[in-house]
């Protein structure tokens, strides 16, 4: 059974397949006090609607709200994203290395070591860590894309990017457009039908139509091109965006991503080509990209065809074997060191790792999430400088393996160090450094209410955009395990998204200020309520 605050709806009480198939469409739909909460039983200690703070009044939390620094988060953001780090890849000596940098502030805080690995100041267990296989794409990469004399010239970053876990390939084939790589014939869409693909490139869609209820992922259509004798798979935005793309501001340019094969499967060679590069391809053929888009979008019939292109592809892949690290810290609400595990406990989170530097390319992730876990760190910083006993404990976890479909926060839900059943909520920080200088906050079996309520100590609720579950990120497992999570992104587009181009300097000191204040006072909330 599911934990709840709040009201549960007779509505809500959807399967979880249902859910999933449902989350594309209410991802950003705004939340109704009383859909907020998800089925289940109610928690020992369930968490009210705002009510003040008993003995610890304003005061002490407007101190903490002013002590919040800008400065110090920006320093702590370019340290983070500097070459030093090499874009801290998930398993590299460069996830160890934040690790420790990570590890020795929580030590300097004061938090208490809550992992099971040494690491750092004192030998302390600051660490939780898993092995993971890791994937480098060498300096020396080739797209060419040829219709009849015709030529495209493609840059690596600007107009293509290998997908990150490909394997090594080198061959040169011809391209098939199969819309958005679905094939599903129970569902009436199979983009493949009647197509033959074997021993050549297909070219797919990001993405799905609006209309198909089925969820999809890159994994799905890498999978199905496989089958189908596919020697490899061009990916590309569509210049038809989805509600919640053109919300979160999808860019046209090649992005980094993994394909995340399950098991042991070895994913077929891929690449992102940039909008651009596909609409001059479908051009040179004769045809509009847009419209095949549009007329698949609105009649949900296939739009594939073999096109006269050719494609090259050329890279190098290095595969090594090496170790995840997330970093826990724990601010008690006493003097020792190892709490009951009958107490609560509030969990807040960010991820670290990017993707490191691939096909020849620094990717530094300043944004992502260099931002938010400067956050989490100057979050920290405020909270234990108060002295406070707070009702609950609050546990700080830095992840890693965010990118690689959220390997560090599962790794966490299958082994908690604090228990789940008393985990009062997850408060997850995700690229807050860029935007249009609202917040967008995503809530699941939370009250709408203790959302706002910290908009309105924070001066900030005309300013605030509360929706319902937000898909993708390291709060998905917690709340998969009936933990209530909250999270917390910048509004508006984030142009460098999965760039080489998110460097510190294109982040705004304002919008990491106005996000680490709202998240000071959500913790503070959460972590006093009765």
């Amino acid at each position: 059974m599911g934990r709840q605050y709040g009201i549960v709806s007779s509505a809500m009480k959807l399967s979880t397949a249902l859910i999933a198939s449902f989350v594309f469409s209410i991802a950003c739909a705004p939340v109704r006090p009383d859909q907020s909460a998800l089925p289940g039983a109610q928690p020992t200690a369930a968490l009210q609607e705002p009510t003040g703070h008993g003995s610890i009044g304003p005061a002490e939390l407007a101190r903490a709200l002013q002590s919040v620094s800008a400065a110090r988060m920006l320093q702590d953001v370019v340290r983070l994203s500097h070459p030093e780090f090499n874009g801290r890849q998930t398993g590299t000596p460069d996830d160890r290395r934040t690790a420790l940098w990570v590890a020795t502030l929580f030590h300097s805080l004061g938090l208490h070591p809550t992992g099971t690995e040494v690491l750092g100041p004192g030998d302390e267990p600051w660490a939780q860590t898993r092995p993971i296989p890791t994937v480098q794409i060498g300096e020396d990469t080739q797209l060419e894309l040829t219709v009849g004399a015709a030529a495209i010239q493609a840059r690596v970053g600007r107009d293509y990017l290998p997908v990150l876990d490909s394997p090594s390939v080198s061959l040169s084939a011809p391209v098939l457009f199969a819309g958005y790589g679905i094939s599903d014939p129970a569902s009436g869409l199979d983009e493949y039908e009647g197509l033959d693909v074997r021993n050549r490139i297909v070219l797919f869609l990001r993405g799905k139509p609006e209309r198909y209820p089925q969820p999809v992922t890159q994994a799905d259509k890498e999978r199905v091109a496989r089958a189908k004798g596919a020697l490899a798979f061009l990916t590309l935005q569509g210049p038809v965006l989805s509600g919640y793309e053109a919300r979160r501001g999808s860019s046209s340019a090649p992005v980094a991503s993994y394909t995340l094969s399950p098991g042991d499967e070895r994913p077929l060679p891929g690449c992102w080509i940039s909008t651009e590069v596909g609409e001059q391809l479908l051009a040179i053929e004769g045809r509009t990209l847009r419209e095949i888009q549009e007329r698949l979008n609105g009649t949900l019939r296939p739009q594939s065809f073999a096109s006269n292109a050719l494609a090259r592809l050329s890279w190098d892949s290095v595969r090594a074997s090496g170790t995840l690290f997330n970093v826990l810290g724990l601010l008690t609400n006493d003097s020792v060191s190892a709490p009951s595990a009958t107490d609560e406990t509030l969990v807040i989170g960010a991820h670290r790792d990017h993707f490191g530097r691939q096909a020849g390319l620094l990717f530094a992730g300043a944004d992502d999430n260099a931002s938010g876990t400067a956050v989490i760190l100057e979050v920290a910083r405020a909270l234990a400088s108060t002295g406070i006993r707070f009702k609950r404990h609050i546990l700080f976890i830095s992840f890693s393996g965010e990118e690689q479909n959220l390997l560090g926060s599962r790794l966490y839900v299958r082994q908690p160090a604090r228990p789940l059943g008393r985990t009062a909520a997850m408060i997850n920080v995700d690229h807050v450094g860029i935007g249009n200088g609202r917040l967008t906050v995503g809530v699941t079996g939370v009250p709408k209410e203790i959302a706002v309520a910290a908009g309105n100590r924070t001066d900030i609720a005309d300013k605030l955009d509360v929706f319902g579950f937000f898909p993708g990120g390291d709060h998905v497992p917690f709340k998969e395990a009936d933990v209530p999570t909250l999270t917390v992104v910048s509004g508006g587009a984030h142009p460098h998204f999965h760039q080489a181009s998110d460097q510190a300097d294109t982040l705004q000191p304002d919008i990491l200020e106005k996000a680490a204040r709202y998240v000071l006072a959500l913790a503070w909330d959460l972590a006093m309520r009765p």
